[in-house]
């Protein structure tokens, strides 16, 4: 069966009649992204790829705290459904609802750092067996293991961080429920100035980690602080540490381009 026929199969399943059209939209590294659209103007995303049922997983997370996040319609082995959210320009109240929203998201909490399973951005897997100690989590689920196949005197470097983090970050930040790859273009801003989190890779850690991605390739809108509440003390120290890790991901994906981000961040921490 190909790809579009197992993709009409899978909507059928939802909606009881196949789509009239199908096309392919700009998707992420995982997974290839399609919009579904029917007769009567109803529409559908269609998302295939090896760990749909992972994300599928971690919206029903976020979900169930109130957040808005896309409805999961249902999944079929490599493919999920998700009801289309309509898209509209950013305003500051966009931009504040997002902030009360990952307010609340943050707010709930687990008994440890990680995930119930592991996850992946393409061939960078995320490993995220539960840990007790923050830092030990930061270094061995995040940054050596990212780092561990990119050149050997950048790994070096990581090392000697990884062994001051103990001193760097808190020993015991509250879990925080995290999107956990939370850049401006994984929010959707939708009608009526509602924010909507979109393509997670959760985990439980320092909601610090959302905040320094968001800043990591732009400046949140206005109103976002202001609604979601002031940093604690440090985090704008510590917001080099977590921007590490997503940088050197995009090294590991997208090649050495990203030397001079990674580069950035490990001169600025002094290592």
């Amino acid at each position: 069966m190909g790809e579009l026929e197992e993709l009409r199969q899978a909507a059928t399943e939802v909606f009881g009649s196949a789509p009239a059209c199908i096309r392919s939209v700009h998707g992420g590294d995982i997974s290839a992204v399609f919009r579904l659209q029917w007769p009567d103007g109803t529409e559908a995303i269609a998302k295939r790829g090896p760990l749909v049922a992972q994300e599928a997983r971690m919206l029903a997370a976020i979900r169930a705290t109130g957040v808005p996040a896309p409805e999961v319609l249902g999944t079929f082995g490599t493919i999920v459904i998700l009801r289309a959210i309509p898209s509209a320009p950013e305003s500051g109240a966009a931009w504040r609802a997002l902030g009360l929203g990952l307010r609340r998201l943050h707010d709930h909490t687990a008994a440890s750092y990680g995930w119930s399973e592991d996850y992946a951005f393409g061939e960078v897997r995320i490993a995220n067996h539960p840990m007790s100690d923050w830092p030990a989590f930061w270094a061995e689920r995040r940054l050596l293991p990212t780092a561990r196949l990119l050149p050997s005197e950048l790994f070096r470097r990581v090392e000697r961080l990884c062994r001051r983090l103990p001193d760097l970050l808190p020993q015991h930040p509250a879990p925080s429920l995290l999107h956990g790859d939370l850049w401006s273009g994984n929010v959707l801003f939708g009608p009526g100035d509602r924010a909507w989190l979109i393509d997670p890779a959760s985990y439980h850690g320092d909601a610090e980690v959302d905040l320094a991605m968001l800043n990591l390739f732009g400046r949140p809108g206005p109103g976002l602080s202001e609604a979601y509440g002031a940093p604690p003390p440090g985090a704008l120290q510590r917001r080099p540490i977590y921007q590490l890790w997503p940088a050197l991901v995009h090294m590991r994906l997208f090649g050495a381009g990203y030397r001079v981000m990674v580069e950035r961040f490990l001169d600025a921490l002094r290592v």
